[in-house]
């Protein structure tokens, strides 16, 4: 009797489906000049569950890249307005990190000038300086790094604007989550710490 239960044991070991592997969620933005993909930090929750959430909706994929400056950033999602921001959907609190500074490929949230340096839910930008912009540390949150795509990025910033820095061609944005794994996120150049 111990042999069939030892068997049957084994059958069940042989036949159970494997633990699924750990993924993580991953910023993707695809452009016709190509795909950028940034990790999303933990460090700042309310500004990552935001960003999926939206992106999870695609509330981003009818917007555009509305502002690129070369050598400062690539901004998209809702424009700017001189009384603030266009159909933001809500407002967040700041959640500014010592350890997470504005350094190039940094992916952070816009805001207008509003006292409490709450960011607008839906606007991002990308640093495109290679110096970074750390003028920009403490005031505006950061909550994602590129790690793929930053030739893309530059070649948004370099393209022709006008006066307000809006690209004469529109960008289109497709913002999507991918859920990786840590070997999906190594092909991609990416190494979990």
């Amino acid at each position: 009797m111990p042999n069939i239960l030892l068997f049957i044991a084994s059958l069940f070991t042989l036949f159970a489906s494997p633990k699924p592997e750990k993924t993580y969620p991953i910023g993707q933005i695809k452009t016709d000049k190509g795909e950028i993909l940034f990790w999303l930090y933990d460090e700042t929750p309310n500004h990552k569950a935001s960003f999926m959430k939206l992106a999870n909706q695609n509330y981003w994929d009818t917007l555009t890249f509305n502002r690129v400056i070369n050598n400062f950033v690539a901004q998209g999602g809702c424009p700017d307005t001189p009384a603030g921001f266009a159909d933001s959907p809500y407002l967040l609190k700041p959640e500014f990190r010592p350890t997470i500074r504005h350094i190039y490929g940094a992916v952070g949230a816009g805001r207008d000038n509003n006292p409490k340096m709450l960011s607008a839910g839906c606007q991002f930008y990308i640093v495109q300086n290679k110096k970074g912009e750390h003028r920009l540390d403490d005031k505006f949150t950061v909550f994602g790094q590129v790690f793929k795509g930053m030739d893309v990025v530059d070649a948004i910033v370099a393209v022709k604007t006008d006066s307000t820095d809006t690209p004469l061609s529109p960008i289109k944005l497709d913002v999507n989550v991918l859920n990786l794994t840590a070997a999906e996120l190594a092909k991609q150049g990416y190494t979990i710490k």
